[in-house]
């Protein structure tokens, strides 16, 4: 039997988990385990990833994840325990250095994106985001009068997502940096330059700075198709993208590896200010559903019928509130369970 480990979490995390998972349960035979994580095990057990959790995800087939954090356990003390420590140890323990976060306009949602439909009309993009290094890994100091976040990257960690990035390309890479005030950034564009022209000479390659590409992810989205970064950029970035699907509540994400599970989590926050409600959109879980399916399980067929069924509930006029309508959660998800 297939074995999912799911990591609910916090504030609306709970309730698009429940949700996914009868999404799942509507397309493959699985057993799942639950466990709390993040501000939920920081009250239960005073961290926010315990060694059962993290030994209990290493064994499973796939990791799907709702939410972390909220108000609750937000604090400036670095010796109070965060629930985003629970979500970078995760990744950090099963080795998940690769982030992919598709990024699709619908042409149902065209309206509902804050962009004019003419400019995000054939958007069909994918950020790789580096995931394990970088400032957000990096050493950390405070005194009382100053802190500092040490930025490292060496040479295997950007071959490996480099690799990945013109792996996944359909027809072309674009390499976001801040080479021109950055060391890391120049190591990161002399690496992806060198794995292009030994490994990947038929991918075109443009390299970009960070600002740039901001500018051009509102101005001329279509024009991407796979972009690699480092792990602050590709988180800034990505979320800035969502707003070409019309909002964050839309977008997935996978995240992988080597050998081990990947995990599969939709990129919106807790958004504690909504739980509880029954009106947080769950299509970004679905998505991520579909990208568990397709990465973690092998399921191509599986995986193609939720996005189809997302889709197609999309067009028939499902609107949750985030999207301008009105549909609550349990709606969205008898919607999308209609279309499997």
């Amino acid at each position: 039997m297939t074995r999912i480990v799911a990591l609910p979490g916090d504030g609306i995390g709970p309730e698009v988990t429940a949700a996914g998972l009868q999404v799942l349960a509507a397309v493959a035979s699985v057993e799942v385990e639950q466990h709390v994580f993040g501000g939920a095990a920081i009250d239960a057990h005073g961290i926010a990833l315990t060694d059962e959790v993290l030994a209990a995800a290493r064994g499973a087939d796939a990791v799907l994840l709702g939410a972390v954090g909220g108000p609750k356990w937000d604090t400036t003390d670095p010796s109070k325990p965060r629930p985003e420590q629970g979500l970078l140890g995760v990744r950090k323990g099963l080795g998940l250095f690769a982030n992919l976060r598709p990024v699709r306009a619908i042409p149902a949602l065209y309206s509902a994106s804050p962009l004019r439909e003419e400019r995000i009309a054939g958007t069909d993009l994918l950020v790789v985001r580096e995931l394990t290094g970088g400032i957000y890994f990096g050493a950390k100091e405070r005194s009382a009068d100053s802190a500092s976040d040490l930025c490292v990257y060496s040479v295997g960690e950007i071959e490996r997502i480099a690799r990945i990035a013109f792996g996944a390309a359909r027809r072309s890479v674009t390499s976001v940096d801040k080479a021109n005030v950055l060391e890391t950034s120049r190591l990161w564009r002399e690496v992806v330059a060198r794995v292009h022209a030994e490994e990947f000479p038929d991918v075109p390659l443009e390299h970009v700075l960070v600002d740039n590409a901001a500018m051009a992810l509102v101005s001329a989205p279509s024009r991407f198709d796979v972009i690699v970064t480092e792990n602050m950029f590709g988180d800034i970035l990505s979320d800035e993208a969502a707003m070409i699907t019309g909002s964050i509540g839309m977008l997935p994400s996978a995240s992988l590896g080597g050998d081990g599970p990947g995990l599969f989590e939709p990129v919106h926050g807790s958004a504690p200010d909504i739980a509880g409600q029954g009106i947080a959109n769950p299509l970004a879980m679905f998505l991520s559903v579909a990208l568990l399916l397709r990465h973690g399980l092998g399921s191509e067929v599986e995986a193609a019928a939720v996005e189809s069924a997302v889709d197609r509930a999309l067009e028939e006029g499902l609107r949750t509130r985030d999207l301008g309508g009105e549909a609550s959660t349990a709606q969205a998800t008898a919607a999308v369970l209609a279309h499997l």
